[in-house]
């Protein structure tokens, strides 16, 4: 008989409840998202994304129920993000599961964001199995880690100022392409020349660790010094540069890393993992090293309650619990698991 888990997301504007089956089938992921508010002012707005939380949660949990075709006796396990992520639409999130949780007499089981977006992977690959090496790319993370079982964390790289996203997001803004940035410059790029313009690519001897504030600061210069000198900007190529940059040195790290180790498989997760060139990348490159490559549909890059659930089921069969004191936190590492 399976094992239904509702897992529940709230770690920044999308409000997501889902219903997996052991782990792996998603049998409902239903997703309220309020990005269109928080455009108008170029980035995500704390408050305004808690407010929304709270109007939309209870009927979002009432739909992915509705959709799976289950009542609250079925469900087996509730999990929930209890971080890192904005303090107040987490505990939006926390305070809808401990109640479900509770009211329904079902354990409650914690996730990490990041172990949600590593374990999209499983709903995506049935026949994906730790060990596996995966870069994790969104918004606020840029990580590269030994994923050595269920629930269990190694983390190999990570950034030491700006996040990928981050410096996708800002880089978008100054070119005027608006909120978020990903996406839109992803789309630019498909028209530009990468080699148009050498921008610079961050390494650091001996380490697998990030930086993109170089980066950034080198475009914005560009951008500056080209329009005091009356230059054209040709948007597709400076898009198509910055990408090709910062995919050249996310795609290195991972495969050094994964190599480092003697690992065949690489995965990636998290939002930038939809990005075409990162992939293409990362496939070109594992396929020379003798690699597998892993990602996960662009629905499930994005935070979702699918990703939560599947992370909670295999969490919950590793013996983590929390009770009704169990509360959100902002930063949380995910070695601390």
């Amino acid at each position: 008989m399976s094992i239904l888990t509702l897992g529940i997301e709230s770690s920044c504007d999308e409000t997501s409840a889902a219903v997996v089956a052991d782990g792996r089938v998603v049998l409902s992921d239903v997703i309220a998202s309020s990005l269109e508010f928080h455009k108008l002012y170029g980035g995500v707005v704390p408050e305004i994304a808690s407010r929304k939380h709270l109007e939309v949660i209870d009927s979002v949990i009432d739909r992915a129920l509705k959709e799976a075709d289950v009542t609250a006796g079925d469900i087996d396990i509730v999990g929930v993000t209890r971080g890192p992520g904005l303090i107040g639409a987490l505990l939006v999130g926390v305070a809808a599961a401990k109640t479900l949780a509770y009211a329904w007499d079902k354990p409650l089981v914690p996730v990490h964001h990041l172990e949600g977006h590593i374990s999209a992977n499983f709903l995506e690959a049935p026949e994906l199995e730790p060990p596996f090496v995966c870069l994790v790319v969104s918004g606020g993370h840029s990580h590269i880690v030994r994923v050595e079982d269920y629930g269990k964390f190694r983390i190999l790289g990570r950034t030491r100022d700006d996040a990928a996203g981050e410096a996708f997001d800002k880089i978008a803004r100054a070119l005027g392409l608006g909120y978020p940035g990903g996406p839109e410059i992803d789309r630019q790029a498909k028209n530009g020349d990468p080699h148009a313009i050498k921008f610079p690519e961050t390494r650091f001897p001996d380490s697998f660790d990030f930086s993109f504030s170089g980066i950034k600061t080198a475009v914005l210069n560009y951008l500056n010094n080209t329009k005091a000198k009356g230059g054209e900007i040709v948007i597709p190529d400076v898009c198509a540069s910055f990408q090709q940059a910062v995919v050249d040195v996310l795609s290195g790290n991972l495969i050094a890393a994964a190599r480092s180790l003697g690992e065949r498989k690489v995965v990636l997760a998290g939002g930038v993992a939809a990005n075409s060139a990162l992939k293409a990348a990362v496939n070109a490159k594992a396929s020379k090293a003798g690699m597998k490559v892993y990602y996960p549909r662009p629905l499930l890059c994005t935070d979702n309650g699918a990703m939560i659930a599947s992370a909670a089921h295999y969490a919950w069969l590793g013996g983590r619990e929390s009770g009704a004191d169990m509360n959100a936190v902002a930063n949380w590492d995910l070695e601390e698991l």
